[in-house]
């Protein structure tokens, strides 16, 4: 499927090569694996292109997290900011700390979670947060999301689907309307974020940047002042950063950082099908 539409798209453009995340299916660092779906071999014969692919094993393998990957982009392409984060799946930041280091995490679960409570309401998504916005909070169920243990541990950290699936999910039963759980949600994921940002101006990126109700509880909680840029920059940072990843694997530079993975040591990660 990948190499269909990709192919699709070199009809029209020229590239050197692909760089490839592809979907992750499992995220266990714990357990020393992590899983992408969309095969960099067939990639490559279905494109005639030469792939790359699996950034994240090599940095799993050093005793790293695998995750967050996009901190040294941020950290070269996008230096003019104290942080950058992205609302996608999951929320994760970049801090630059001075002196050319970067401190990166996963910060909580976003688009996971709000798009599972907005289809139980019939919809993809709540795309302006429209729907939280007219939800009421539930104090108790404020104070659990609050309290799950991950919140409490100290970078580096990083979150999957699994995690949600057991922590987050069972609290999404409990007997209260989808709209306020999804007010509920919303006002945790604002809490968690607003909370980093301290300092100087901060960057955010991905789907989530488009809920507006969203943007302005994390402005409420925080003293920053919050940058949205172009809907190109929204939408396409995160691929952006993963080709810059590519290139840096091709000349064979470090492109996952020790200081936010955890990891033995820096490493350069991808496995290179060429054509």
């Amino acid at each position: 499927f990948l190499g269909e539409i990709i192919s699709s798209f070199l009809l029209r453009e020229k590239v050197d090569f692909i760089a490839s995340h592809g979907h992750t299916i499992f995220h266990e660092p714990e357990n020393k694996y992590t899983l992408q779906i969309g095969c960099g071999k067939t990639i490559s014969k279905k494109t005639k292109t030469t792939t790359i692919n699996d950034f994240r094993s090599l940095d799993i393998s050093l005793s790293g997290q695998g995750a967050p990957l996009v901190p040294i982009g941020d950290l070269h392409l996008f230096s003019d900011f104290k942080y950058c984060i992205n609302l996608g799946g999951f929320a994760n930041i970049s801090i630059k700390e001075g002196n050319n280091n970067i401190k990166a995490f996963d910060i909580c679960p976003v688009n996971i979670v709000m798009n599972k409570i907005s289809q139980k309401l019939g919809i993809e998504f709540d795309e302006r947060g429209e729907i939280a916005e007219r939800g009421k909070l539930i104090p108790g169920l404020l104070i659990k999301f609050n309290n799950l243990d991950f919140y409490k541990k100290d970078a580096p950290k990083s979150l999957g689907r699994e995690w949600v699936e057991k922590f987050i999910n069972p609290l999404l039963l409990e007997e209260y309307k989808s709209e306020d759980i999804l007010h509920t949600f919303c006002e945790h994921i604002a809490m968690q974020i607003g909370v980093l940002l301290k300092d100087k101006s901060a960057l955010f990126t991905g789907g989530g940047v488009f809920n507006t109700y969203l943007m302005s509880r994390i402005q409420h909680y925080s003293t920053s002042e919050i940058i949205t840029p172009s809907k190109d920059t929204i939408n396409f940072k995160e691929a952006l950063i993963f080709a810059f990843l590519g290139v840096l694997r091709v000349r064979n530079e470090v492109n996952c950082l020790k200081s936010v993975t955890g990891a033995k040591h820096d490493n350069c990660g991808g496995i290179i099908y060429k054509y």
